[in-house]
């Protein structure tokens, strides 16, 4: 038979698995029945509601939007806090029951992935009665819903389980999108955000039917490469098959928005040390070290800024790559106020990679030894222990002052 593919989104998933657990702890109030979502701090300015349920979407809440303004459209609103190590469990359990349906798939979030029907189509009558039992069966086995999307190709499977919600089945195979697909406004066309929507209004194009009958060369010369990417999106064109393992990491980094704009250096310095020592960690616990570094700044004004270097033996040392970040940063910080700071590590090898030195990097080589041997034991005393299990000093009374993403 020919390729068929089925896209599984969990219904609101944050508020869901948050509202089972407050259940399982004996609270009474069901958050997905009553106006309510998942949000951060509305103290801080990376407060946005991360989940909405129904009820709260009726008042027109958004996800994405400030928790203040989702407030302002609902005052009597519930607020809980995200707990990501709850979502991390939840998603383990569910891709571990649906890997029991079909070992082929490939997770693209903590709530979503594809499944490659095709390997297993000899077991069900039909991809709609295997979809309906794996919805039945999630509500049975853990409480929550999902909606499926079942298609041909990967795109319009994705697009498919984004009509109505929840706990439902839809299709959208290649043959379906002039009926389906077509008729819808092109905002709803997967990547579509709002800067290309509204150029795609100015070109008058309204619908994904005409984004679809439109000459992809015209988009092109409006929206560059991405023109050309929503125009095979709006015709169904996606040759990307189900990849069950993960693609090789290319780079580790993290960035950090910061609570209130960093003006001095020391405050850029500040983070900057907090996201060498994650970094750094992460590098050694996938066993990796890195031949590039680079540093990011995004301004107050939402100007974006970046530079790198190439260090003449790959390393995993927060210490060096603090150092580094430190450098790069004041290289390109014109002194306005900084909004965001990023460091990313890139042209990783194997830690066990063999590295040739010269005698001159011998005193260098010794003390790198020793800062990597005490590294190696600050992080087994925090995966034994805790992150918080040992603290620099300097960010003692700053370690909840950032949010990583």
């Amino acid at each position: 038979m020919n390729t068929v593919i089925f896209h599984i989104d969990v219904n609101s998933a944050y508020l869901s698995w948050t509202a089972l657990e407050r259940l399982k702890d004996g609270q009474q109030e069901d958050l997905r029945l009553i106006p309510s979502i998942i949000g951060g701090d509305i103290e801080k300015r990376h407060g946005v509601v991360l989940a909405k349920s129904i009820p709260a979407k009726k008042y027109g809440i958004r996800t994405g939007e400030p928790v203040v303004n989702a407030l302002r459209k609902c005052p009597g609103l519930t607020i809980a806090p995200p707990d990501h190590a709850l979502y991390a469990r939840r998603s383990h359990e569910l891709m571990t029951y649906l890997s029991s349906i079909c070992p082929k798939i490939e997770q693209v979030s903590v709530d979503e992935c594809y499944m490659d029907y095709t390997p297993v189509s000899g077991l069900f009558s039909s991809p709609l009665a295997c979809a309906d039992m794996i919805r039945r069966e999630i509500v049975r086995k853990f409480g929550f819903t999902v909606n499926i999307g079942i298609s041909d190709r990967k795109v319009l499977a994705k697009m498919a389980s984004d009509f109505k919600k929840p706990n439902l089945t839809h299709t959208l195979y290649s043959v379906e999108i002039e009926k389906k697909l077509w008729p819808l406004p092109v905002s709803s066309l997967y990547m579509c955000g709002k800067a290309s929507a509204e150029g795609l209004r100015k070109l008058e194009i309204l619908t994904i039917g005409d984004l679809a009958h439109t000459d992809p060369v015209i988009l092109e010369a409006h929206l560059k490469s991405h023109g050309r990417l929503l125009w095979e999106y709006a015709n169904g064109i996606d040759a990307s098959a189900v990849v069950c393992e993960p693609a090789k990491a290319k780079g580790i980094g993290n960035s950090i928005t910061l609570p209130r704009d960093a003006s001095t250096l020391e405050e850029a310095k500040t983070a900057l040390l907090s996201l060498s020592e994650s970094v750094s960690s992460r590098l050694r616990a996938e066993n990796q070290r890195a031949l590039m570094e680079s540093v990011e700044i995004k301004y107050a004004d939402f100007r974006t800024i970046s530079h790198q270097t190439t260090f003449q033996t790959p390393v995993d040392s927060g210490k060096i790559i603090y150092e580094t970040a430190c450098r790069l940063f004041q290289d390109i910080w014109n002194r306005m106020p900084v909004r965001l700071l990023g460091i990313r590590t890139s042209r990783l090898c194997a830690s066990a990679e063999p590295v040739q030195l010269s005698l001159f990097d011998l005193d260098q080589t010794i003390a790198c030894e020793k800062q990597r041997r005490l590294d190696e034991a600050i992080d087994h005393i925090r995966k034994k222990y805790g992150e918080d299990s040992v603290i620099r000093g300097s960010l003692l009374l700053k370690k909840d002052a950032f949010q990583k993403h």
